[in-house]
């Protein structure tokens, strides 16, 4: 099959041919009909993923039609349409048996711990688990988004923050997460500011639901939003992961707020500076949200299908597998408007 594989961490990758996976006993593979390039798998190519051995196909947020089944797979057959959470549970630990997949104890990440979906062919783990049926009204590309962006968002804004109708919420980092976050925070009820430092992502951040925007570079971003909220947010996210933009939401917060962590913090942000006083002060609550279970993707599926949310104002630029490692690289310089999504094999 054609993939893209790099040989070294930070050295651009290639389009090579590689063997074709072949499923596991309770695996699948997948043939990728679209799979997106998240900021996520720039971190894995930049080294700061220490589950990743070389050589390496990334590629984590995927939709697709199964080709192949494993002896041991009961719930899924050739030709389903499906998609996966970027986090596969293993089925047989704690954590997986409280239904928390998303924080399994031995969980496994196509394009992390194996070969992911920059190419034509995926190997899944624990199908019966894992995977999701699909819509058969949802095209591709919107699908792809869901298993990363979309998903993390909805469980960070939902599950997490727990957001209501007439809450405040700001969103740090209009990106594939961030504006994810606000349509969905949105689309709860709530009264969403969306923050960025770019005037297009800001725009769509109101046309998907933002009460009000704030410009990142021209202002300071704690106190413009506890001024337009009369006191802070109930519930920040920082969608970006970025000591600034985790510091901002900390701080715009009112008393007993919650801060959301969703954008990862690897590298040199991994261990940032907190302001404590203000958390024990006034009694702020830091969560992470890392995914979401493939069973909590059917109250995501019925607000899509409501049309309460819409996915599909998400994604961008469609791109190739042969223009993918070029995308990949520049994830870190330039993030477009919309998530980027491989979709031509």
């Amino acid at each position: 099959m054609k993939a893209v594989l790099f040989e070294k961490f930070q050295e651009a990758p290639k389009l090579s041919t590689v063997d074709d996976p072949t499923p596991a006993p309770h695996g699948v593979v997948l043939k990728v009909a679209a799979t997106g390039v998240c900021r996520s798998d720039w971190h894995g190519w930049m080294g700061h993923d220490s589950d990743i051995d070389l050589p390496h196909v990334p590629g984590h947020e995927l939709a697709g039609v199964v080709e192949a089944v494993g002896k041991d797979v009961k719930n899924w057959k050739v030709g389903d349409k499906v998609t996966v959470p970027f986090i596969c549970g293993c089925g047989s630990c704690s954590e997986c048996h409280s239904g928390n997949q998303q924080v399994c104890l031995h969980q496994e990440q196509p394009g992390f711990t194996h070969w992911g979906s920059f190419a034509e062919y995926v190997p899944i783990h624990q199908a019966d688990l894992n995977l999701v049926a699909l819509p058969e009204t949802m095209d591709f590309a919107t699908a792809a988004s869901l298993g990363c962006r979309f998903a993390t968002s909805f469980r960070a804004v939902i599950d997490q923050g727990k957001v209501s109708a007439g809450q405040w919420v700001a969103v740090h980092g209009c990106g594939g997460v961030g504006l994810s976050a606000v349509m969905i925070a949105a689309a709860a009820g709530a009264n969403v500011i969306g923050v960025d430092l770019d005037p297009a992502k800001l725009t769509v951040a109101k046309d998907l639901g933002a009460v009000a925007t704030i410009n990142g570079r021209e202002t300071d971003v704690p106190a413009a939003i506890r001024e337009v909220t009369k006191g802070g947010a109930h519930v920040s996210l920082d969608a970006l992961g970025h000591p600034v933009t985790m510091t901002n939401s900390i701080l715009c917060l009112r008393p007993r707020g919650k801060h959301v962590q969703v954008g990862l913090m690897l590298g040199d942000h991994a261990a940032p500076a907190i302001p404590m006083p203000k958390i024990v002060g006034q009694e702020i609550e830091l969560l992470g949200s890392h995914g979401m279970q493939a069973h909590r993707y059917g109250a995501m599926l019925e607000m899509v299908a409501s049309g309460r949310l819409d996915p599909s104002r998400l994604v961008g630029q469609q791109i190739t597998l042969a223009e993918a490692p070029q995308a990949l690289m520049d994830m870190d310089k330039f993030q477009s408007v919309g998530a980027t999504v491989i979709t031509r094999f």
